[in-house]
């Protein structure tokens, strides 16, 4: 389980901004993946914020998620291969209690567990 926590901070011109927070070692840099579509997101930022143990993180959104439907990103923790936050863009005629978000990111996660399982048997065998 990761020991980060991730804020949202805002999300304006193509840039969602967030902030991590570690716990245990608040030195050390995270190791943070952001995934699209089951690919690894270009361009991520992580910098050192002003609080110790405190980081500031910028995704930019691939102008390919830009369209009609729902687009779902997984920010991962790399170390422990644990999702620690998301976030979904919805375009287009969204339908009250939509739930195409929800569905989307339950295949990212899902595809985050089938790599994870595969892993183990990898290395179990």
């Amino acid at each position: 389980m990761s020991a980060m926590t991730l804020q949202k901070i805002r999300f304006r011109s193509g840039l969602w901004e967030g902030r991590i927070e570690t716990a245990p070692r608040a030195d050390a840099r995270p190791q943070i993946v952001v995934r699209y579509l089951d690919r690894e997101v270009e361009g991520v930022t992580l910098e050192a914020a002003e609080a110790p143990g405190s980081w500031a993180l910028t995704i930019p959104v691939p102008s390919e998620a830009i369209g009609d439907g729902v687009q779902s990103f997984v920010i991962i923790d790399a170390e422990t291969d644990t999702k620690i936050g998301d976030f979904t863009l919805i375009a287009g005629e969204p339908l009250a209690d939509d739930l195409r978000a929800e569905v989307e990111l339950l295949r990212a996660e899902l595809d985050m567990l089938k790599r994870a399982f595969r892993r183990h048997c990898l290395e179990t065998t």
